[in-house]
């Protein structure tokens, strides 16, 4: 191996590292509540997040995690397997993970429990890679009540308004007065093509990281 191969190696190493450190950040002081440091992790002007119950800029979406989470709204993450793909200044990361919430659901506290990725635009700004955009990918959930004994009737109406990636976690979150938006990825279908075709052409070098306002 020459020189060059070795420096390409190195700098590919460098950048899945710092990519997946990035990711890492971001769940761990968001569930923190470390306001300061998780505004870091965003690309200052352009960071957008979608989610179930928000889609928009990064700077709005920080004030209302941090309103939920001073008002006692818990939305945890875990993290799983991770990859990146890299083109230059522009990475697609894809990681596995769970979203967990705690919420009363008719006077019964629920768990709901999600599984699926979080599907990462990156850039390269100022040196450091931070988050473009990000849309969760949403695989499978369940609801469980905290207590096993508790006795609780979901609405089959409401339940069946949401994807089965994320209807039990619509549901609550429904529930607890959020808006919860409908056609978001899942594990096969339409959005999640979409999602995949709008990340390649982000790695090719497209003006915008998808088209934000459907998101």
């Amino acid at each position: 191996m020459n020189t060059k191969e070795v420096l390409s190696v190195s700098t590919s190493l460098e950048d899945r590292l710092a990519l997946r450190e990035l990711v890492e950040n971001w769940a761990v002081w968001r569930d923190a509540a470390d306001w300061e440091r998780f505004a870091t992790v965003w690309h200052p002007t352009e960071g957008w997040m979608s989610a179930t119950w928000f889609q928009g800029p990064a700077a709005e979406f920080i004030d209302v995690s941090r309103a939920g989470f001073d008002s006692g709204v818990r939305i945890l993450h875990f993290l799983g397997g991770h990859s990146a793909e890299i083109n230059g200044d522009r990475a697609i990361a894809q990681t596995k993970m769970t979203i967990n919430q705690r919420a009363s659901i008719d006077g019964v506290e629920v768990d709901v429990v999600c599984t699926g990725r979080f599907y990462d635009f990156c850039g390269r700004y100022d040196g450091q890679w931070k988050v473009v955009r990000r849309q969760p990918i949403y695989e499978k959930d369940r609801l469980d009540p905290v207590d096993p004994s508790a006795r609780l009737e979901l609405d089959p109406g409401l339940l069946d308004r949401f994807p089965t990636g994320y209807r039990h976690l619509g549901y609550l979150q429904t529930k607890a007065g959020f808006t919860v938006k409908t056609g978001l990825p899942g594990l096969t279908g339409e959005a999640v093509r979409r999602l995949y075709d709008e990340g390649a052409k982000w790695l090719a070098g497209s003006a915008t990281p998808g088209n934000l306002s459907e998101e």
